[in-house]
């Protein structure tokens, strides 16, 4: 819509928005009536595509012999560089890389002959069965004369550069001066912490089917977080117009930021779909999920700050140095948050890379904020320490009001509030101050916390509305539920923007044939998608109101529509309530079946707030302020550790976490994804490393068995709370997203307890037992 809707009261009773409602899709996933991407099985003709990758990390292909291959049964093609059907665009062509809205690759692999890193694909097998193509893939000789590669920033051969920009963020970064602070500062703190590379790992890996229906209509069903990015992205690179292709994704096994993106697997899929003339299903294994969809990048930070003898922050310098791949400029823009979470007068960051013959990491969960926040909150307890002050002390001394990156208010803000509450639920009063002082018989125990923020990213979607005279409703929007409750959020929004019981709201998403949308990713699904619901429920609304007073039988006939408000599907005077009528009998006197609403949500600071621009009472201050509000959701990650000294073992035992994101659409899903997020987090911070090896560039661990991942005996029982916040300026349902934001500060907060059980301070994750053994056998 081109201008803001009228905005019409609705209220369903009692109310789903705000209530722990069981998952919508929960039925259809538990007997197996959930299709995944891989599980579209009965198109025509489907055949299976295996790819072949290479075991070389740099060098360039000198020949194949697929002849073994080509013996087996079920085989119909074995597509390599030299045969298969060429791409209208790739990224290996800088001129055609603003073509793609939705991928990060730079390189394509199979366009020639070039070899970048260990697991591209060199070649395709397409058979008749899964079985016939995984053996033949087996067979095919793969010859490539081999480069000496570079495998990470620390390799000896590595050149480390400062790029221009890292994910819009300039290379380097200054606000006031930032040296000269820390230098003078009567206290100064200067540490460096590295953070292991880490893998997504969702169930559900990389999968892509795709179905030519015609010579130039494309159909693709895969595992991706944004189902409009992949249409636009796929349409490019074959050279077809983005109504030639349709992408469906109705479930997704996890995605964590890997599946955001557009990779070789999705176009490759295509391509050998065209190449035998069939529907081809592609499946990653655990091993390709390694070095085919990203990942987040090895990385050292190295954080200066600079403080009052009381403890106020006077400036912080940091620095980054992390890998990345032969074609970009990726990094995390980890100093966003450590530039923003406190009052400081003067910050400075300097980004460092180093290319190697590495996949491209890529969007991770919380990219940048999670890894930012581990150096910055240990700091900030190191600091507290020094000083003798509580780790809540520091953090309240240093309490930004206003957002110290452009002095803008914050659209809201209740992280004093997670502090209190999380200290009560934790009980940290009773917190022994001095570290490594408290015991569980042999096992040193510690208390630690941290701070959570994550941004509020810009955001627009379109959904649809259709009501229906007999009390149904069907709402439509071409979003994705990466599995975290999305089909069940927007039924609840459904549902009360239209007075209907949550069962006769049908919410249809994951399809390009649907109102676009933009990616779910950096939480923002829940903000954009239940706005853009919201507004077109009220659309429905604005009809029906606009048809009642015009109709002379109606009893609101000749009433203003502003004085008309909706109550549970009724339409009645706001002044006088018993004045009015069901909304079907206004659709069955104009002989309506259904009456349909569209709208386009908008969510951070591109939603304008109504009236707000407008209201010529305010002053110059005023409107800046309305017009220019940072916006984040916080909160706080409370938690216990026990340590074995003879072991070197850390088990989580206790955790809370409480966070203040808006307005809660489900208790239930929201206290899932917190859970979810610390978990990750609890495992970064633990056990989860890629190993790569320094001599060949190949993961050693590329798998569930090396890669460990926790499992139920690692996690103790979870408390979750929630701060529920007004914000008016978000979106109009204000709502801010919480699945990044509850693995920020999980790190820092495992570390920080392992520092108060032990008086060690590790910075280096994970923290496994040989760390913790080499630092408790180190002075204090």
């Amino acid at each position: 819509m081109d201008t803001e809707p009228q905005f019409f009261e609705t209220n369903a009773a009692p109310g789903v928005v705000g209530q722990p409602m069981n998952r919508v899709d929960g039925w259809a996933k538990v007997t197996g009536q959930a299709r995944y991407s891989a599980e579209y099985n009965r198109l025509p003709g489907l055949v299976h595509a295996v790819l072949k990758t290479s075991d070389v990390a740099k060098g360039r292909i000198t020949g194949f012999d697929t002849s073994a291959a080509q013996r087996q049964p079920g085989v119909l093609a074995i597509l390599t560089h030299q045969n298969l059907p060429k791409l209208a665009k790739t990224p290996n062509n800088p001129d055609d890389k603003k073509a793609f809205v939705s991928s990060p690759m730079g390189f394509f692999p199979m366009e020639s002959d070039e070899v970048h890193y260990a697991g591209q694909p060199v070649a395709i097998v397409v058979a008749d069965t899964l079985e016939h193509a995984q053996y033949a893939a087996a067979l095919v000789q793969v010859r490539i004369a081999a480069e000496a590669p570079i495998s990470s920033y620390q390799d000896p051969k590595a050149q480390r550069y400062v790029p221009k920009t890292v994910k819009g963020t300039a290379g380097v970064t200054k606000r006031g001066d930032a040296q000269a602070a820390v230098q003078s500062a009567p206290v100064q703190l200067t540490a460096t912490y590295t953070h292991a590379a880490n893998h997504h790992n969702p169930m559900e890996p990389g999968a892509t089917t795709a179905h030519w229906e015609a010579p130039d209509r494309l159909t693709v069903y895969d595992t991706t977080q944004g189902v409009s990015e992949t249409q636009k992205t796929l349409a490019a690179m074959l050279g077809l117009s983005t109504e030639q292709v349709r992408v469906v994704n109705k479930y997704l096994g996890g995605g964590f930021g890997c599946k955001a993106w557009v990779w070789p697997h999705v176009v490759l899929a295509p391509l050998a779909a065209k190449a035998v003339g069939r529907p081809v299903k592609l499946v990653l294994t655990r091993q390709q999920q390694y070095t085919g969809m990203g990942h987040r990048e090895e990385q050292e930070q190295t954080l200066r700050l600079g403080a009052t003898k009381d403890g106020k922050l006077l400036g912080i310098v940091h620095e980054k140095t992390s890998t990345t791949s032969p074609w970009d400029d990726y990094a995390e823009t980890n100093s966003r948050i450590i530039n923003m979470l406190y009052a400081l007068p003067a910050f400075e960051s300097t980004y460092h890379l180093a290319k190697a013959s590495v996949m491209t990491s890529t969007s991770t969960r919380a990219p940048g904020d999670m890894p930012g926040s581990f150096a910055l909150e240990c700091s900030m307890d190191d600091l507290a320490y020094q000083l003798g002050l509580d780790p809540i002390q520091i953090r309240l001394l240093n309490y930004a009001e206003k957002d110290p990156t452009n002095g803008h208010p914050w659209s809201s803000k209740s992280l004093k509030q997670c502090y209190e509450r999380g200290a009560e639920l934790f009980g940290w009063a009773r917190r022994n101050p001095k570290n490594g002082q408290t015991r569980n018989g042999k096992l040193l125990v510690g208390w630690g916390m941290a701070t959570a923020s994550y941004p509020v990213h810009n955001s627009q979607g379109n959904a649809r509305v259709r009501l229906y005279a007999d009390g149904r409703a069907v709402v439509q929007s071409g979003a994705t539920d990466l599995g975290t409750g999305t089909y069940t959020i927007i039924t609840q929004v459904a549902a009360d923007a239209l007075g209907l019981p949550p069962e006769n709201i049908r919410f249809e998403l994951g399809d390009t044939v649907l109102p676009s949308t933009q990616w779910s990713g950096g939480s923002t699904a829940a903000g954009r998608v239940s706005s853009s619901v919201y507004l077109a429920a009220q659309e429905v609304w604005q009809k029906l109101i606009k048809l009642a007073v015009t109709d002379n039988k109606s009893p609101l006939y000749g009433a203003k529509p502003a004085d008309v408000v909706v109550e549970q599907g009724r339409l009645q005077l706001k002044a006088r309530p018993a004045t009015g009528e069901a909304y079907a009998e206004v659709m069955k006197r104009a002989s309506m079946g259904d009456v349909e609403g569209s709208a386009q949500g908008r969510y951070g600071s591109s939603y304008r707030v109504p009236g707000v621009a407008a209201d010529a009472n305010m002053n110059k201050e005023e409107k800046e302020a309305a017009a220019g509000r940072s916006m984040h959701a916080f909160g706080t990650h409370f938690c216990e550790v026990e340590v074995d000294p003879e072991l070197g073992t850390i088990r989580v035992t206790r955790w809370v976490s409480v966070m203040s994101a808006g307005r809660i659409l489900n208790p239930k899903t929201a206290r899932s994804q917190v859970i979810g997020g610390s978990i990750f987090g609890i495992g970064a911070a633990l056990m989860e490393q890629t190993v790569r090896d320094p001599h060949l560039a190949r993961y050693t661990n590329a798998d569930l068995a090396g890669y460990h991942v926790p499992v139920n005996a690692d996690i103790p029982d979870m408390t979750v709370d929630f701060i529920d916040e007004h914000d008016p300026y978000v979106n109009a349902m204000g709502v801010k997203g919480i699945g990044e934001i509850s693995i920020v500060g999980v790190t820092a907060a495992v570390a920080n307890a392992v520092f108060h059980a032990t008086g060690r301070r590790l910075r280096s994750l994970p923290m496994t037992p040989d760390k913790v053994l080499e630092a408790l056998h180190q002075p204090a």
